[in-house]
C-alpha cells in the first residue's frame, strides 16, 4: 500500500463533492443541467507490458459530464418566459463573441426593443418584412415592433346569408319612392357591415333586400345613410337598387345561369347598376363591382374619403324556405391600430396584436441542436459554446424535425434531483473518509517499521 492511492482518492472525492455542491447550488436555476463526475482507474506502465498481478496506483477524474435531460416545465404569467419541451437550445449573442446557446428562457425587452436575457445577450431568430412575412435565413437579433399598423381601405365584401323565399313582395312601383329606408314595410330585410377608407375611417354600409317578384330581389346599399345608386339630383333624387338578383328555382346562389345570351332577370343571374341607376350589366357570377362609395359625413364629424373599386360577393347568398339569417359578413379593410400585446406561438412565431384587432408576425425564434451536447463548453450565465467535440449546430424552427416545441409563459426548471444529490453527497463524504483512512493506515505501518529494532 502506498500513499498514492489514498491521495488520488482524496482528490477524486473532493472533486466529486465539488460537483455535487455545484448541482445543489443550481437546483433552482432555470435551464441548468446536472453534472456528474466520471472516474477512471490509474495503472503504472511497465516495460514488459501489463501483468496479471498489476496493482493500480489510484484514480483520476476522467470527465465532468453534463446531463441534458428534460427538466420540469413550470408556468408563469410572463409571456416572454419561454421553455423548450424537447431538444434544442435558444441562440443568444452579445454582438462580440460567437453565438452562445442556452436553455434558460427568462427573456425581457430592452429599451431598444430587442429581446434579451439577464446577461444582456440578444435572442436570435428570423426577421420579417414590412408585410409581416417571415424571412428564414441567417438568424438575427429579434427586435419587436413599436409602431402601429397602417390602415387598409376595403376593396372586397363577402356576404353569407339566406333570404326567406316565403317573404311577400315589398316593391311598390306606384309610389314616388320605391323604398323608404326609414319604413321597414318597403323592404324585407337589412344588415350592415363597417368598411374603411384610405385613412382607416369607418363607414357603415347597410344592405336592404327588397323582394320584387318570385325568386327576384333588389339590393339597395347606403353609406352612413347615403344611397349608392340614385336617379335625379337634389330634392328630386330617389334611391335606386345597386343590383337586382334573380335566383334559380332551387334557391341556390345566383350564379351559373343557363340562359344564353344572358339577359336581365335570367334565373341565376345578377344585374348591377352604376351610381346613376344606369348602364346595367348582367352576369352569372356572384361577384359584382359596387358603385364608388362617396365621401360621407362621419359620426364624429368630418368627412370620409371616397372608397373606390369595392367588390361585393353574393356567392354565398341563398333563397330558401327558412327565416332570414346572416351567418357571416366579412370585409378586408381595417382601421389603423397601435401595438397592444405580443403572443409567442409553439412554433416560435412572435405575433404582434394591435388595437384594431389585427395581428401580424414580428419574427420567429430559431433553435439549434448538437449531435453531442455533452461536448459543449459551459461558459457560465446559463450558456454554452460550441466546440469541435459537440459538432456544428443544426438550426431550425421550433417543432420542425427533431426540435422540441416552444411554450410561452413557462420556464424549464433544472433537471437536478436535489434528494439524489444529497444522498450522493453522503456517499462521497464516506468515500473521502475511507480514502483518508487508507493514508492513516499506511502511516501506522510505516511507524511500525520505524520502531522495529
Amino acid at each position: 500500500m502506498s500513499f498514492q492511492q489514498g491521495l488520488s482518492g482524496l482528490n477524486a472525492s473532493s472533486k466529486n463533492i465539488e460537483i455535487i455542491g455545484n448541482n445543489v447550488a443550481n437546483a433552482s436555476t432555470f435551464g441548468a443541467k446536472s453534472s456528474r463526475a466520471e472516474f477512471a482507474d490509474v495503472y503504472a506502465n511497465a516495460l514488459n507490458g501489463a501483468g496479471v498481478n498489476t496493482i493500480g496506483i489510484g484514480v483520476n477524474l476522467a470527465a465532468v459530464a453534463q446531463q441534458f435531460t428534460q427538466g420540469n416545465i413550470t408556468t408563469t404569467e410572463n409571456p416572454l418566459d419561454l421553455a423548450i419541451n424537447g431538444s434544442g437550445f435558444f441562440q443568444v449573442s452579445d454582438g462580440k463573441n460567437p453565438t452562445m446557446y442556452t436553455r434558460n428562457g427568462q427573456f425581457k425587452i430592452d429599451r431598444q426593443g430587442f429581446v434579451i436575457n439577464n446577461q444582456q445577450q440578444k435572442l436570435l431568430g428570423y426577421p420579417v418584412d414590412a408585410n409581416g412575412t417571415i424571412k428564414p435565413g441567417e438568424a438575427q437579433p429579434i427586435k419587436l415592433p413599436t409602431q402601429g399598423i397602417d390602415p387598409t381601405p376595403t376593396n372586397r365584401i363577402d356576404l353569407e346569408l339566406n333570404l326567406d323565399s316565403r317573404s311577400p313582395n315589398t316593391e311598390n312601383k306606384a309610389a314616388l319612392d320605391e323604398i323608404n329606408f326609414n319604413d321597414p314595410k318597403t323592404y324585407n330585410n337589412a344588415t350592415s357591415v363597417t368598411v374603411y377608407d384610405i385613412k382607416g375611417q369607418p363607414v357603415a354600409l347597410t344592405y336592404y333586400f327588397q323582394k320584387t317578384d318570385t325568386d327576384k330581389w333588389n339590393v339597395y346599399i347606403t353609406a352612413n345613410g347615403t344611397s349608392l345608386s340614385n336617379t335625379g339630383t337634389g330634392a328630386n333624387a330617389k334611391a335606386r337598387p345597386v343590383a337586382s338578383v334573380a335566383f334559380p328555382v332551387s334557391g341556390a346562389a345566383p350564379m351559373g345561369s343557363t340562359v344564353t345570351p344572358l339577359v336581365e332577370g335570367a334565373p341565376g343571374s345578377v344585374t348591377v347598376f352604376d351610381k346613376d341607376f344606369a348602364n346595367p350589366k348582367t352576369s352569372a357570377t356572384g361577384l359584382l363591382s359596387l358603385p364608388d362609395i362617396p365621401a360621407v359625413k362621419l359620426a364624429g364629424g368630418g368627412t370620409s374619403e371616397p372608397i373606390l373599386g369595392v367588390n361585393l360577393s353574393l356567392s354565398s347568398v341563398f333563397q330558401y324556405g327558412s327565416a332570414f339569417g346572416v351567418t357571416n359578413v366579412q370585409q378586408n379593410g381595417y382601421a389603423p391600430g397601435q401595438l397592444a400585446g405580443l403572443n409567442i406561438e409553439d412554433n416560435g412565431v412572435i405575433t404582434a396584436r394591435y388595437s384594431n384587432g389585427k395581428t401580424r408576425a414580428a419574427g420567429q425564434l430559431e433553435f439549434a441542436s448538437f449531435r453531442n451536447p455533452q461536448g459543449l463548453q459551459a461558459l457560465g450565465g446559463n450558456a454554452w459554446a460550441a466546440t469541435f467535440s459537440s459538432g456544428e449546430p443544426v438550426r431550425g424552427a421550433p417543432g420542425d424535425g427533431n426540435f422540441g416545441v416552444l411554450q410561452s409563459g413557462a420556464l424549464e426548471e433544472s433537471n437536478i434531483d436535489l434528494t439524489g444529490e444529497l444522498v450522493n453527497m453522503i456517499t462521497a463524504q464516506r468515500i473521502y473518509q475511507a480514502n483518508a483512512q487508507t493514508i492513516k493506515t499506511q502511516d501506522q505501518i510505516l511507524q511500525t517499521l520505524v520502531n522495529i529494532r
